[in-house]
């Protein structure tokens, strides 16, 4: 009794099991018990189809029972298919001469019907015998829906059993490595960059079937980008062109065969190609939002910046950092060329100045050294406030305030008292928006005062005169 209870303990087991062992055979065939001889053939009786009523001698249960599992048909030197494996047991009476075992496929509405026929005279003498018959001739496809019937010959009319059956497809492990349906195939491509076409060569997957292939970009699933093509399993070229319009790092090649639940392979062989995710950056005007959405997903962070003209280097603007796989937003931002963004990943660094080629308006600041100051004003072409600092330049990007902060708008100017140990190399001037939450503070520096008298290093007064009038064109 232990026994069959570890027995029956393992059979659930195995049946919840994800990965079911699908029996092999060398060959298909028929069998009967009970040492009765008996054959197929296929069935071409279409009268059978038409049922009559059954003699009152007949036994009620003819007809006991009908199981349905899958085989694997493995023959050397050929490719394994998968066959019904169709067990019925049937109580053997005078009046029954066979069975006739039918299947229908509801995908494709095709059928298929064979005839068991027992010897007269043995069946005679082992009348109300129950017979087991077993037939796993049929051959089915991965992940077909099948509709299977068992009726007597004669047919009569009540006596007979049905059920549906699903094959497995390819996420079982014994139909995904051994029915060649389930090769996906392999790729080969090729990449014409100046037509936007991937030219793509299919092998490996079941002859004289046909096979589709596309272009998707691949999120949390493949998502279809348009370029779709079907190969013709009866075409001896196995080649298409899919046209894209962006080499991006999540664009695949994706390919199945034409079955129900056929696996699919994807071959993704841009991973690399992140010039073109960087170009997705979009200003709106009205709302002064700045607004950047990948292509793909990726993991990046994105900082706003300062674009410093003396060696193109981008300086991060405080408290503009994100991280995000999807979109990053920025309001209220300054639409000024040297205002960029920064996408940072491991590969590397990309910088992008949305408002660098005057698109949107842009303002400048000027200064003019008159006597003994210096007087700083703003044009725009928009309504705009700025604040002005005095500050003495540390290093290229660095300007240490000296205390004097003011403010203007646009048309209006702010007058700066100097005094002669101010001027020199050192002294800038610097202006950024405050009515915006990201700017750009630009910076003029070498400023030299009017003082009367005031030479410079080499004695030459004629530079007094070039460097009282400084614009934002030679900003630092």
């Amino acid at each position: 009794m232990i026994n069959i209870h570890v027995q029956i303990l393992l059979t659930i087991l195995f049946w919840n099991s994800d990965c079911q062992i699908i029996p092999r055979i060398e060959e298909c065939g028929l069998s009967c018990s009970q040492g009765i001889h008996c054959k197929s053939k296929p069935s071409s009786d279409i009268f059978n189809s038409f049922c009559h009523d059954a003699p009152a001698s007949l036994p009620s249960m003819v007809l006991k029972s009908m199981k349905i599992s899958t085989v694997m048909k493995c023959a050397q030197g050929s490719p394994c298919s998968l066959h019904l494996n169709i067990k019925g047991i049937l109580s053997l009476d005078e009046n029954i001469r066979g069975l006739e075992i039918c299947s229908l496929s509801l995908d494709t509405q095709q059928s298929q019907c064979i005839n068991v026929r027992f010897a007269r005279k043995k069946s005679k003498m082992l009348n109300g015998k129950k017979v087991q018959i077993q037939f796993n001739c049929i051959e089915v496809n991965v992940a077909q829906h099948i509709y299977v019937t068992m009726k007597t010959v004669p047919n009569y009319c009540e006596v007979k059993l049905s059920q549906e059956y699903y094959v497995e497809d390819c996420r079982n492990s014994d139909v995904g490595k051994y029915i060649p349906a389930c090769s996906a195939g392999k790729f080969d491509y090729n990449v014409d960059r100046a037509r936007k076409i991937i030219s793509v060569n299919v092998s490996n997957f079941l002859r004289d079937q046909d096979y589709y292939i596309r272009l998707c970009h691949k999120w949390f699933t493949c998502e279809d980008v348009g370029s779709f093509a079907m190969i013709k399993g009866k075409e001896s070229l196995k080649s298409v062109s899919l046209k894209y319009s962006r080499l991006l790092p999540c664009l695949c090649i994706e390919g199945w065969l034409a079955i129900p639940d056929a696996r699919r392979i994807q071959l993704c062989p841009f991973e690399n190609d992140t010039k073109a995710l960087w170009d997705n950056i979009v200003y709106n005007p009205v709302t002064q939002t700045l607004a950047w959405e990948p292509a793909c997903p990726v993991l990046v962070i994105v900082n706003l910046c300062r674009l410093m003209k003396s060696n193109d280097y981008c300086e991060d603007i405080q408290n503009s950092s994100r991280s995000s796989p999807e979109k990053v937003k920025y309001s209220r931002v300054d639409t000024h060329p040297r205002l960029c963004m920064k996408f940072t990943t491991k590969q590397g660094s990309w910088v992008k100045c949305p408002f660098a080629h005057g698109e949107f308006p842009a303002w400048k600041m000027r200064t003019a050294a008159v006597a003994e100051q210096i007087q700083v004003f703003f044009t725009s072409q928009t309504k705009a406030q700025f604040s002005v600092l005095v500050c003495n330049r540390t290093q290229l990007a660095s300007c240490e305030s000296l205390g004097m902060h003011h403010s203007v708008s646009v048309g209006d100017s702010v007058s700066i008292a100097m005094s002669q140990e101010m001027c020199g190399s050192a002294f800038c001037i610097q202006g950024w928006r405050t009515d915006v939450d990201y700017s750009v503070p630009l910076q003029i520096c070498d400023i030299h005062c009017g003082f009367r008298g005031q030479t410079y290093s080499d004695g030459n007064p004629a530079k007094a005169m070039a460097h009282r009038m400084k614009s934002v064109h030679s900003l630092h």
